[in-house]
């Protein structure tokens, strides 16, 4: 469980912002009449400013200003960080330290609705805070925005502040703890507009496949290679283009998405990624000795030909072992269905992490070529609810919620329940912000809890 914000991202580049949403009718409805899918909505906003750090040089922390791509910048006790301890996307980012801080010697105009900034610890460092202020009369005096936030992952987080600025509008971020200790800063984007086709955050509408949150901050924009966020309409994902695999997948399911459909098995490249992004492809495992192991399973979309086809997607797959996904991993999915069926609805995460698994081929690290990335552990999160409205809410402390985690390889024993875990033990091991929607009281709780039902 974190209370810091949600971990890495919102950057927004001028055109889209994939928003998902998804709305219950408030009043008291048949289950049948919920709504079993996300729409994809268009955002109407403008990027009005966009640093990543990638054209500076400053190699001393002494106070002096750089030429950036959006301007010139004040760096107090700040450099450019270079070395493969900074956290960065790219080659570059901000480094600070003590209470140093990044100010934006010019004025941005065309206003601010929504201010992104991607953060973490440098190398081995401990944890710090920081905080954003802004000015808007040209740098004659700043207020402070937003909360202050921590940084205490070594892998970039995302921190988003909302603001309402009209015009011209200047940027301070400022280290206010930790000492010595030193925060890589990165991705400084800001944006003006609002969204259309229904708004929303994707994480307040029940059966919303976001309802209980973004667990990396993964967000649609191509710059953000490692945790792109699609919507496949049938689940949502963050997609790790280095990896050629998802990170995760979260996906709602009830009685509505459990049809008569047969498996459609047309494995195919998705060809919705962004340009120049590679393609993993339908033979892309051939004669891997792994299989093209589902994250959103097949068998939780038969409602319709679409439903069902959006799982064949590779951008759905990860290289799974043989053993893994067709005993112990089938079985977990059916005993999730098995609990739709007798009256439940579920939220479900399932992602990877690590590199190296051992399939029917032996241990690898990669397979096709070296575009797709063998993870070493596989997991999934399930949380499960009596069919109802509200979903959030009804949440509590009693609610059960289930977690495993196993290793990807070809022995694995055939009982899911023995690899059961807690929430709390997969985000340490990821380093993502899980149900991070519930209430940080609630979160307490059922995330430490080992499933023994």
């Amino acid at each position: 469980m974190k209370a810091h914000l949600s971990s890495r991202l919102l950057y927004i580049i001028a055109a889209a912002l994939i928003v998902v949403s998804c709305r219950k009718d408030q009043a008291p409805t048949p289950i049948a009449n919920k709504d079993k899918t996300v729409a994809a909505t268009t955002a109407a906003t403008t990027t009005t400013l966009s640093e990543s750090f990638e054209s500076g040089t400053k190699t001393a922390y002494a106070t002096g200003n750089v030429t950036l791509s959006s301007g010139s910048w004040s760096f107090d006790d700040a450099l450019i960080g270079i070395l493969s301890t900074d956290a960065k996307n790219g080659s570059q980012s901000a480094r600070i330290r003590n209470t140093g801080s990044l100010t934006m010697n010019f004025d941005a105009t065309g206003g601010a609705t929504t201010i992104t900034i991607a953060h973490a610890v440098f190398g081995s460092d401990g944890s710090s805070t920081w905080q954003l202020w802004i000015s808007t009369n040209g740098g004659s005096s700043y207020s402070q925005v937003g909360s202050t936030v921590t940084s205490s992952s070594t892998t970039l987080s995302t921190a988003t502040f909302t603001v309402n600025v009209t015009g011209s509008y200047r940027l301070s971020i400022r280290k206010a703890s930790g000492g010595t200790n030193r925060i890589n800063i990165d991705d400084v984007v800001v944006t003006t507009g609002s969204s259309t086709g229904g708004g929303g955050t994707g994480t307040t509408g029940d059966n919303s496949h976001l309802l209980l949150g973004n667990p990396s901050g993964a967000v649609a924009s191509s710059v953000y290679t490692t945790n792109y966020l699609y919507n496949a309409t049938y689940y949502i994902e963050s997609y790790n283009s280095v990896r050629g695999t998802p990170n995760w997948v979260s996906w709602h399911l009830n009685s509505a998405d459990i049809g008569s459909t047969s498996r459609q098995d047309d494995f195919r490249a998705n060809t919705a990624l962004p340009s120049g992004w590679y393609q993993v492809d339908a033979t892309s495992y051939s004669g891997s000795g792994f299989d093209r192991g589902h994250n959103c399973p097949s068998g939780d979309r038969t409602s319709s030909v679409a439903a069902n086809s959006s799982t064949f997607l590779m951008t759905n797959m990860i290289p799974q072992a043989p053993n893994n996904n067709q005993v112990t991993w089938e079985g977990f999915e059916s005993y999730i269905r098995t609990l739709v069926s007798a009256g439940n609805e579920c939220y479900i995460i399932m992602g990877s992490y690590g590199t190296g698994g051992t399939g029917s081929n032996g241990t690898v690290s990669t397979i096709d070529g070296v575009h797709v990335t063998v993870p070493g552990n596989i997991w999934k999160v399930v949380v499960v609810l009596s069919n109802g409205n509200g979903d959030l809410s009804r949440i509590t402390t009693s609610t059960r919620v289930i977690a495993i985690n196993t290793p990807n390889n070809n022995s694995i024993g055939s009982d899911w329940k023995s690899y059961r875990t807690s929430v709390d033990a997969i985000e340490s091991a990821t380093g993502y912000d899980l149900l991070s929607a519930v209430s940080t009281t609630i979160q307490a709780t059922i995330e430490a809890k080992v499933d023994n039902q």
